[in-house]
């Protein structure tokens, strides 16, 4: 018999490599990886030959042993044919062997190899989700690091996008059995803040919203760059600010508008988290880290740090890197001794297996010195850290866009230009998470409104449209038939048997998802599953047809992958579309 994975879904392809593996040792004397793939119905057939073979599975490994073995790839393939047939195949007991072209051997599993992985997959959904989970982080801890908005400033569609991000790896993690704590890392002390307050101050705003932070920022910014006096009357203000933060002050002008702006930001965020579907179990903002950064730099000065011209430094060189400041001259910590805090903040809290950093890729140098730097006295935390990292999201013509000059698109923004095409919040929110999910993680992404909300394409709203297409097939389903088995009568076509096949890549995407965080391999698999259901649907009569039981049964499998599926990424299906 063959062995059932944690989540019930047996490898056919696994299955016939070990078979093969073994084959050929004991036929021919040699060891050699037999690998089989996915095959198209037509591989290695030349015209005429058994037009009506349906190829499930194929391997060249004829091709490859030839040379070794000194015969033809085709007689190697006869001999591996005839041998494969006589052993015990378990559920694939039934499988037929093609010889095709130069020696490709295509396999065409039977029936009742479909018909047992629909009935694992088109059950209850409950049950369903259940038996598809994962164990490869079974009992671990794993924190994943998103989204890390600054105070003082306005979210943009790149914290939108890697908010979804972070929240999709996040879901993939606890499938495969990880407890995850998801936390945000902001700057509520540096720079950026004394601008604002500079030109908040400057303006005789005590009472401000969080639009005219924004635009505060811009201004100082603008400031801090063209006059060398407000230079300087920011670079003490920022001091001052820090020393607030630092001591909890409360008494005075600058403290007063300092923990105003603080607190207007961070309900400003909590906010929009909540519209889009993200809740984090920690916010740490920079002020409570600085302090945990400038001791371990302190303590590690010289040795793994050291001063030059009154700042201290970590000089990067020696491991192919560049020299970054970590305190820098009026002896404030930098970004980088943050970053440091932060990391041993995590650490202490939540004792992980495995942390996880998403931000933009234009920080990939910058966290590989700090991560350099912890590595030489705390190696096992830069060991259990992974930095992942992603590019900039721009519409179609877009220059990049930057929250320093003011040009940049509001996250709220991206909410409601959506908003104007569907009235739907749930599809309002699938259209922009599966629109910024699609893309692999990496490099720069085009976020089209229009393209976003297609109801044929490559879309969020095509998906569930799609889902709700089939809950609609299945609004009087039953318990009873779960419980029914399949006809005997029953012979799948091949519009079933392509979707059947679709089920059994499922477990394999979403280990690969888990094993890349690549959210956007879940999407792939869900698009083309959504398009094979459609050429189901348009070629099989489901309900009143002869074989409706077992046909309701592949749209109940649809639904639960596709339900999952989406769940995994963020995106709830509705009820009516």
């Amino acid at each position: 018999m063959l062995k059932k994975s944690r989540y019930g879904i047996i490898r056919g392809m696994e299955k016939i490599e070990k078979i093969l593996k073994k084959i050929i040792e004991e036929t021919f004397g040699i060891k050699a990886e037999a690998k089989v793939e996915k095959a198209p119905e037509l591989q290695g057939r030349k015209e005429g030959e058994r037009e009506g073979f349906r190829a499930d599975f194929a391997t060249n490994v004829a091709m490859k042993i030839s040379k070794e073995v000194g015969k033809n790839p085709r007689e190697i393939g006869e001999i591996l044919r005839e041998v494969f047939l006589k052993e015990d195949l378990g559920t694939l007991e039934g499988t037929q062997v093609e010889i095709a072209g130069p020696g490709f051997l295509n396999f065409m599993l039977p029936d009742e190899y479909f018909k047992e992985k629909l009935g694992e997959f088109g059950g209850n959904l409950e049950e369903f989700k259940k038996n598809i989970s994962r164990d490869e982080y079974l009992d671990k801890t794993v924190v994943t690091e998103f989204s890390d908005p600054n105070p003082f400033k306005v979210l943009h569609i790149g914290h939108f996008y890697t908010s979804v991000v972070g929240e999709s790896i996040s879901r993939l993690f606890e499938l495969s059995g990880a407890k995850v704590y998801r936390v945000n890392f902001g700057g509520d002390v540096g720079l950026h803040v004394g601008k604002t307050i500079y030109s908040l101050i400057k303006k005789g705003l005590k009472e401000f919203t969080i639009e005219d932070v924004a635009e505060c920022y811009v201004e100082g910014t603008r400031e801090y760059e063209e006059d060398e006096e407000a230079r300087k009357e920011i670079i003490e203000l920022n001091k001052k600010i820090y020393q607030i933060a630092e001591n909890g002050e409360r008494e005075g002008e600058i403290a007063k508008i300092y923990w105003k702006g603080r607190e207007l930001s961070y309900r400003y965020f909590e906010d929009f988290y909540e519209k889009i579907g993200v809740k984090f179990d920690k916010f740490y903002p920079e002020s409570e880290v600085a302090e945990k950064g400038v001791r371990e730099v302190v303590e590690h000065t010289p040795g793994v740090y050291e001063k030059s011209e009154g700042a201290t430094v970590f000089k990067g060189e020696k491991f192919g890197l560049h020299t970054r400041v970590f305190i820098n001259k009026e002896g404030l910590p930098t970004y980088e001794t943050k970053d440091v805090g932060l990391l041993f903040e995590k650490w202490a809290d939540f004792k992980f297996d495995e942390s996880v950093v998403i931000t933009g890729n234009d920080i990939i140098e910058y966290m590989k010195v700090v991560l350099k730097s912890v590595e030489q006295y705390a190696p096992e935390l830069v060991q259990k850290t992974r930095h992942l990292t992603h590019g900039n999201v721009k519409l179609p013509g877009a220059v990049k866009m930057s929250s320093r000059k003011g040009n940049f698109i509001k996250a709220v923004d991206v909410l409601e230009d959506v908003r104007e095409k569907t009235s739907n919040d749930l599809i309002v929110l699938g259209a922009i998470k599966y629109a910024f999910l699609k893309y692999r993680i990496g490099g720069d992404i085009e976020f089209d409104i229009e393209e976003s909300v297609s109801t044929t394409g490559n879309s969020g709203v095509y998906l569930q449209y799609s889902c709700v297409r089939a809950k609609k097939i299945l609004k009087e389903d039953s318990e009873e038939e779960l419980d029914k088995g399949f006809s005997k009568e029953w012979e799948l076509n091949p519009f079933e048997v392509r979707i059947c096949k679709k089920f059994v890549e499922y477990p394999e995407v979403i280990k690969q998802a888990v094993r890349e965080m690549a959210p956007n391999v879940i999407c792939n698999y869900l698009f083309e599953t959504a398009q094979e259901f459609s050429r189901f649907y348009e070629n099989c009569k489901v309900n009143g047809s002869e074989f409706e039981a077992e046909r309701r049964r592949i749209v109940r499998a649809f639904r639960n992958v596709m339900e999952q599926g989406l769940g995994l990424l963020g995106i709830e299906v509705p009820e009516e579309m």
